[in-house]
């Protein structure tokens, strides 16, 4: 299934599209209906309508680091080595669920920072009982310069990435997805500037997600992020050609579709 929040008449509703059409999902949210379920309740023309972020107010945003290549590369560019322990176990960070974004919506960086970056990432979406419900595309917005400061002090990413999140433009399910050796590319202003596969990532989204779960509980809605992969931001190409106002940036997975955000001017 492919599934969605739209908006329509000013109203955000959960949704499954079949062709040309969204079936209008019986509950007050995806993450509910993902949760417990719900019966159709009505069908809106997909051209009517506006794909929203899927989980426009995730419980809890979870960001790993779980391709090698993309370690690798950024811990070069300081100097360092990918360390023992990055082996032992997937790691992650705690992203800000009160600034999700989804399609076509414009991002404002902070005004304090002028290294503005793109992340090309997948993400899962846990459903009932702790599972993966689907995956949908991921930018780990960044704010460089903020993160490069705040972190020498041991702490984070924090200010450097918890103004922007976008994920959309829908949920795909797992079935329809195979063996998640997908194609992601990432362009700006219709120049690409990043190619990977999901399928080279390091730990399985299987893994990752009952590391999230170790010790606590998983809520349907909950966000993981795979991090980057390889050549998947500024940052890994090293040439400073930081993104600028107006750029336009398309994030596309094979099998999910695109992901485009404009960067806001003022």
């Amino acid at each position: 299934m492919r599934l969605c929040t739209f908006e329509s008449e000013g109203r955000l509703a959960p949704g499954r599209i079949e062709g040309d059409r969204v079936v209008e999902l019986g509950a007050s949210s995806l993450a509910e209906w993902l949760g417990s379920g719900g019966e159709d309740v009505a069908e809106h023309a997909l051209a009517g309508v506006r794909l929203r972020a899927p989980i426009p107010q995730p419980p809890s945003v979870r960001d790993f680091y779980a391709f090698e290549q993309h370690v690798a590369t950024a811990r070069a560019s300081r100097g360092l080595e990918v360390p023992p322990e990055w082996y032992g176990q997937p790691v992650f960070y705690f992203s800000n669920p009160a600034a999700i974004f989804g399609p076509d919506d414009e991002i404002a960086f902070p005004p304090t920072s002028s290294a503005w970056d793109y992340e090309l990432e997948v993400a899962a979406v846990v459903g009932a009982e702790g599972r993966i419900a689907g995956f949908t595309i991921l930018n780990d917005w960044s704010a460089r310069d903020l993160q490069r400061a705040e972190m020498t002090v041991g702490l984070g990413p924090a200010k450097g990435k918890d103004f922007a999140t976008s994920i959309g433009p829908v949920l795909v399910t797992p079935d329809e997805l195979g063996d998640l050796t997908l194609e992601m590319t990432a362009r700006i202003n219709g120049e690409e500037r990043s190619r990977g596969n999901l399928g080279d990532i390091h730990w399985p989204f299987e893994e990752l997600s009952a590391h999230a779960a170790a010790s606590t509980r998983l809520l349907p809605g909950d966000v993981l992020g795979s991090g980057t992969v390889g050549t998947g931001c500024i940052l890994e190409h090293g040439d400073g050609r930081w993104l600028r106002p107006g750029d336009e940036v398309e994030l596309e997975v094979e099998g999910i579709g695109v992901l485009r955000n404009r960067v806001a001017t003022a």
